[in-house]
Formats: C-alpha cells, structure tokens, sequence
C-alpha cells in the first residue's frame, strides 16, 4: 500500500508542478522535486496515518509550493479540499470530532487575522479549518498539538531571517507551508 501511495504520489506530484505553474510559472528546472517530494509524504503519511490521511497530504503538498511561490492558499484547492477530506475520514468514526476540529480552529485563526489582518490572510485561516478536521480526527492533542506546531515553525523561520538579516520583523512570507508542515509532522508523530 505505501509502495502504491509512493507511485500516485508521483503522478500527483507532476500534476501538482503543472497547476503551480499556472498560479506562478517558475524558471525551468531539470528534476523531479516536487514529484519526489509528494511521493514521500504521500508514502509516509500511507504508513504512519492511514489512508484516510493522504488527501490531506497530496493537497497540501499543492498548497504548499503554491503558497511559497505566490503567498496566495488558492480557494479552488482549498475548499474542495474540506469534502474530499470529509469523505475520506468517514469509515474512520471520527467524522464528528474533525468536523468541531475543524470549526475550531477555523474560529481561532479567524480571531488571529481579524486581530492582525495584515499579518495572515484568508487563505490562512481557510487552511486551519482543513488542518483542524485532520487533526481532531487523530484526537484533541494531535490538534492541540497541530495547531501550535505550525506557529512555532512559522516563528522559528522569522527568527532565522532576523537573525541572519534576510527580512525585518515587518517581513511578510507565506505562512500556509509552516502550517502545513507542523501539522504533518505531528500526525506522522502520532501515527
């Protein structure tokens, strides 16, 4: 199974270069990348979460370098993104518990940007929702854990281009693979 997983990871993955080119083109590059890099989340999360899981990880992989290239969490990925997800958490049991995860991290990132709405877009706070109901799904701690865990990243990168003097504390830079990556990384954890 995580072979298989592994394998549409690669087809996803080509398919996610494309659609990213649409949002952004970038310059040429030889290589596999992105393909490589979906297949291995895809394979990971196959094995260390479940199947249920692995929308959650193909889409985000898309979201991600969309993110980084644009600073754009396009709504055509993203919103389509939460019944998909929905639909794959169902035999799970847990379809309850991620759908209040959901709404509630939905609800604290919304506080966060209508508190600071230069610092996080909507895109942001879409996002949560789509992390929240993968990581309620897993239990409140994996959420707990998940929504904090992309903070401390996004915080962590801050303080590095601080630190090195690359950006000033007014620096803008997409948040949404910080999110992501957080999220990912507390699941596989707790898989």
């Amino acid at each position: 199974m995580v072979a298989l997983m592994a394998l549409a990871g690669l087809v996803c993955g080509h398919r996610i270069r494309a659609l990213a080119d649409t949002y952004a083109p970038a310059p040429p590059t030889p290589g596999t990348g992105i393909e490589l890099l979906t297949a291995a989340v895809a394979a990971l999360t196959a094995w260390r979460m479940g199947l249920p899981y692995v929308p959650l990880a193909v889409i985000g992989v898309a979201l991600a370098v969309i993110d980084w290239r644009t600073t754009i969490l396009p709504d055509a990925l993203t919103l389509p993104a939460y019944p998909i997800t929905a639909l794959a958490l169902w035999p799970t049991g847990e379809l309850p518990r991620a759908l209040a995860g959901a709404a509630a991290l939905t609800a604290l990132y919304g506080l966060l940007w209508f508190a600071r709405p230069e610092a996080m877009g909507l895109g942001d706070v879409k996002l949560a929702g789509l992390i929240g109901l993968n990581a309620a799904a897993a239990g409140w701690p994996a959420w707990v854990a998940a929504a904090f865990a992309g903070q401390a990243l996004g915080a962590l990168y801050a303080l590095a281009l601080l630190a090195t003097r690359s950006g000033t504390r007014h620096t803008q830079f997409p948040f949404g693979p910080f999110m992501l990556m957080g999220a990912f990384i507390v699941l596989c954890l707790d898989g």
